[in-house]
């Protein structure tokens, strides 16, 4: 149970991740939009067949099959790294929540097609593109993977 904590992370992720695109799903129809916070943060819900910035999105069909096996490789990748001890517990952690957000889009991908999204962020005619909460876990696990790398190539070349 050397992992337990890194396996918690993971499933608490896609379970958040998937309760929360539920909840918008039973609520919202397709491109309705709910404002939250005038001029700021609206809830809407939108789909995407890409990844990021929805790249690859507007292809035939094939990138869905893609980016699940994107998500198994880089999954197993991080997986492999932290039993190797190739990070530290921030990095440990940071895979957990990547891993748990990629799942959290793949369960998407196998249901619906495509990725539910249903955040949205602007600033007058500025719009930061429609997330989910998987892909909040995504992002801010890179972020802390980012740092907890810097903070091991430190501990190395003080060695």
């Amino acid at each position: 149970m050397k992992y337990l904590s890194l396996y918690i992370t993971a499933v608490v992720a896609m379970i958040l991740d998937q309760i929360s695109k539920w909840a918008i799903l039973a609520k919202f129809e397709d491109f309705e939009r709910v404002n939250i916070i005038p001029h700021f943060f609206d809830l809407t819900l939108v789909y995407n067949t890409g990844a990021a910035f929805s790249f690859l999105a507007n292809h035939s069909g094939w990138q869905k099959y893609f980016f699940i096996v994107l998500a198994f490789v880089i999954s197993g990748w991080l997986a492999n790294g932290v039993r190797k001890g190739e990070f530290g517990k921030l990095g440990n952690f940071a895979a957990a929540m990547i891993i748990g957000g990629a799942f959290g889009n793949v369960i998407d991908r196998f249901i619906h097609g495509k990725v539910v999204d249903f955040l949205l962020f602007y600033w007058q005619n500025h719009y930061y593109p429609a997330f989910n909460v998987a892909d909040s876990f995504i992002c801010v696990g890179v972020a802390l993977l980012i740092i907890d790398g810097l903070k091991q190539g430190k501990k190395n070349r003080a060695a």
